[in-house]
């Protein structure tokens, strides 16, 4: 991709007069060589793989091979159906959406990697509840999409988004910001407040660790997944009343790679330190190695 940075995509879009949805669909049809309608084409697959796992995961209640997790979004279903959430029903939806999708990779279902499996509970529930309860139109929903998607591509740009390269702040911290920018987006924000949102959201999770019990995708990741889909909310909120970030999404972008590179490796999806080596983890730890192998 030519843009290499978010003052890049800003500048471009200005000259252009276009939304970054625009340029990030035409960019892809440049790369690929494809159409714009086919690119878009595309984007909707995706979106439909995302609304299916959600409707996957919330008629599920298969718990992951090790027994930990796969029923808390039964959980929350059950507790919205007769006490209604503090936030309303679009946070309810964006929460039980974020653990269905989450736990339906944990059961090897089909998922959306957004930008990563570990993350991809994320952008979908944010955009697909939204959407839902605003009434938004599904071409608005692909909008918000590419618009999300060339986000974290940028990103990616600087650092992998791997928390075994700098913790969860490159996984769920990345799929927040991207989450933040593509509501903007749908909500027809300018490019400024996209961005804006994105920084917002970036800038507040940076030092997130990658630590996961057992090295699994569970704990705390399952979790962690709804709490930084409102984290996005937030953001894109805060960036549509007028609210900005003080330092640049680039530089923001910059102490990202920089504080992944100053994280301890015990921190960096080894399962060597932080919560994977608390007492109850090592007593799970050993719980799980017991158990009696599976069978073929």
């Amino acid at each position: 991709m030519t843009i290499l940075s978010f003052s890049e995509l800003i500048q471009k879009c200005t000259d252009e007069n276009k939304t970054i949805y625009e340029i990030a669909q035409n960019e892809e049809a440049i790369l690929s060589g494809d159409a714009v309608d086919v690119i878009r084409l595309r984007v909707l697959e995706d979106l439909i793989a995302m609304k299916e796992a959600v409707k996957n995961g919330l008629n599920s209640r298969e718990k992951a091979i090790s027994g930990w997790c796969g029923d808390d979004c039964a959980k929350l279903i059950e507790k919205f159906s007769g006490k209604p959430a503090l936030f309303g029903k679009i946070f309810e939806k964006i929460t039980t959406y974020t653990l269905a999708t989450a736990e339906e990779n944990l059961r090897m279902g089909r998922i959306v990697a957004c930008p990563t499996a570990g993350s991809c509970g994320i952008v979908p529930s944010v955009i697909i509840a939204v959407a839902e309860e605003k009434k938004i139109t599904e071409s608005e929903q692909i909008n918000g999409l590419l618009a999300a998607g060339i986000i974290g591509l940028i990103v990616s740009n600087k650092v992998q988004l791997a928390g075994a390269v700098a913790g969860c702040q490159a996984e769920c911290g990345v799929a927040s910001a991207m989450a933040a920018g593509g509501l903007v987006q749908m909500l027809g924000g300018d490019n400024r407040e996209i961005i804006n949102a994105s920084a917002l959201a970036l800038k507040n999770i940076l030092g997130l660790t990658c630590d996961p019990v057992c090295g699994l995708v569970e704990v705390p990741c399952i979790k962690r997944n709804a709490f930084l889909a409102i984290h996005a909310v937030t953001a894109a909120e805060l960036a549509l009343c007028g609210v900005e970030s003080k330092i640049p999404i680039d530089e923001i972008v910059d102490t990202l790679k920089i504080t992944g590179q100053l994280m301890s490796p015990l921190l960096k999806e080894t399962s060597l330190g932080g919560l994977a080596k608390t007492k109850t983890a090592l007593e799970l730890e050993k719980k799980l190695h017991a158990q009696k192998p599976l069978q073929n």
